[in-house]
């Protein structure tokens, strides 16, 4: 599994104009692949690495947002920050050769879909606020990448 992970003040996911998912302020977003040999302890993995990164400078949040003691990197589970996850097969293209990807390594839906629940679902049992778009769907996500910072977490 992999998950592409950016650090966001603000994000949304919007299916045919309706906003199905949202959060305002610092938070994640989280674009997740799933190829064929992935599973459920799979999923559990990665919802704790991206869950657990430390991908937050205290220095440059709301002080709000920041406990007063501890280390300067912070994780969104030291935060208590909301996710936005959004399910992406194009994460497993392969780009190695002409100028058309490939999908070959994306898992079918069948395996896919549980799998990135089984995401959702962890980081849910682990305290975190999620929201989400919705598998399979056509659509549109606006975010303020936030350093920027983007992380690529694979298992």
């Amino acid at each position: 599994m992999r998950a592409l992970v950016q650090r966001a003040d603000g994000a949304s996911v919007s299916i045919h104009g309706e906003v199905v998912g949202a959060f305002e302020g610092p938070g994640l977003v989280v674009f997740v692949g799933v190829t064929h040999s992935d599973d459920s302890s799979l999923a559990q993995r990665l919802a704790n690495k991206v869950w657990g990164a430390r991908l937050f400078d205290r220095n440059r949040l709301p002080a709000v947002c920041v406990p007063p003691a501890g280390p300067a990197e912070l994780s969104a589970s030291d935060l208590g920050l909301p996710l936005l996850v959004i399910s992406q097969f194009t994460l497993y293209a392969n780009t190695g050769k002409g100028r058309r990807p490939t999908w070959d390594a994306a898992a079918p839906r069948a395996v896919a879909e549980p799998l990135v629940d089984r995401f959702v679902e962890a980081l849910r049992e682990a305290g975190a606020k999620v929201e989400t778009g919705r598998f399979g769907a056509d659509m549109q996500v606006r975010l303020t990448n936030d350093g920027p910072i983007t992380v690529l977490f694979e298992v």
